[in-house]
């Protein structure tokens, strides 16, 4: 399983060479699906996936020059044939999921049937916000907004170790490094502060940080 999970997006040259790494191929030669559904549950949430989709984000993702680019959108998944989406996601070079909520994200990749296939896919997962903390095997308090019928904080759990995105954020005075120690005592795995200038890169299960910004590793 090769991942890519980003704060801020393809933000940099040293991400976007780890992208193109992963991918084996130009991105000009790639194909690639993006997952919108996190951002709905965030006010204003249609008319963000739609700067998603078309590359006016803050967030770079879909505007690098794919050979192609489809949307799927997992909330209506499970009420059409598998065999409608599940070819496409098969083929796909990269997935791209974007940010938003992550319990929202975490919830519906599982009711579509999509987190128990994401092991085995041979696309690039590269995750945006969300789309990477939803990787954890939870986020703790801070990051649960939407309110999961579990009632708890539970994530996808494919990798060991949590995330506090957009560190130092100059829009969110919440992101600080000091919120992120408070954070991180409560967390049950291994945590990486992480500014939008850095990613994690995972690769069957070795990680490695890629950033020209900021990050901080933070154990209990």
């Amino acid at each position: 399983m090769k991942l890519l999970l980003t704060s801020g997006g393809i933000s940099n040259a040293s991400i976007h060479d780890a992208l193109i790494d992963l991918l084996g191929k130009p991105i000009a030669e790639a194909s690639a699906l993006v997952i919108p559904t996190a951002i709905y549950a965030f006010p204003g949430g249609a008319s963000s996936a739609w700067k998603i989709i078309s590359g006016r984000a803050a967030t770079p993702l879909c505007e690098l020059g794919w050979k192609s680019l489809g949307v799927l959108e997992l909330t209506a998944l499970p009420s059409i044939e598998e065999g409608y989406w599940v070819s496409a996601v098969e083929e796909a070079d990269a997935l791209l999921v974007s940010g938003g909520d992550p319990p929202y994200l975490s919830y519906w990749m599982q009711q579509s049937g999509l987190a128990v296939r994401l092991p085995s896919l041979k696309a690039v997962y590269v995750g945006v916000s969300a789309g990477s903390l939803v990787m954890a095997p939870n986020v703790g308090a801070d990051f649960v907004y939407w309110k999961p019928p579990t009632e708890d904080d539970r994530t996808l759990g494919l990798v060991n170790f949590a995330m506090f995105p957009h560190l130092d954020h100059p829009a969110m005075p919440d992101h600080s490094m000091s919120n992120a120690e408070k954070w991180a005592a409560g967390m049950s795995v291994p945590a990486y502060a992480m500014d939008d200038q850095t990613a994690i890169k995972v690769v069957d299960g070795k990680v490695e940080v890629v950033s020209e910004g900021h990050w901080k590793l933070l154990t209990r």
